[in-house]
């Protein structure tokens, strides 16, 4: 598989995949949660309330690994993201997160614990694709 068709299942997966599991490092040890995640261009938005143990996490290290897809895709294939989080409050990234997304956790965007997790891929690997004779791994440092 070339990289250019990689890519475009990649963008699938992101696009049709919401729920998936985020994990940090705290003390040199894994953190694992289920999260709900957005896509805009390859960057991935996901809430959280500001005094949440991620938010310290993320903090302290915010390098992060996500799996995503398997469930909603049409062959089971799936993504593992390597990227870098950042805690992001801007009002105009709130309101477009809180008019897409699901309304769970929060009663309204104007909650004071709310925030916003950005997690910018450094790398993406497409597995268990159809088309994949092997991994193929989409570097976005480049």
């Amino acid at each position: 598989m070339n990289k250019v068709k990689a890519i475009d299942e990649i963008k699938k997966i992101l696009d049709v995949s919401k729920v998936g599991v985020l994990s940090t490092a705290y003390d040199n040890l894994p953190h694992s949660r289920y999260m709900i995640f957005y896509n805009k261009e390859e960057v991935l938005y996901t809430k959280t309330s500001k005094d949440s143990f991620k938010v310290e996490e993320i903090e302290s290290n915010p390098h992060v690994y996500i799996l995503l897809g398997y469930e909603e895709t049409k062959n089971r294939s799936y993504v593992e993201i390597t990227g870098k989080a950042e805690i992001v409050e801007d009002q105009e990234t709130i309101d477009w997160l809180w008019n897409i997304q699901d309304k769970s956790f929060f009663e309204s965007k104007e909650d004071p614990r709310l925030t916003v997790l950005k997690i910018t891929p450094t790398e993406i690997k497409l597995l268990n694709d159809d088309n994949l004779d092997t991994p193929e791994t989409v570097n976005f440092t480049d």
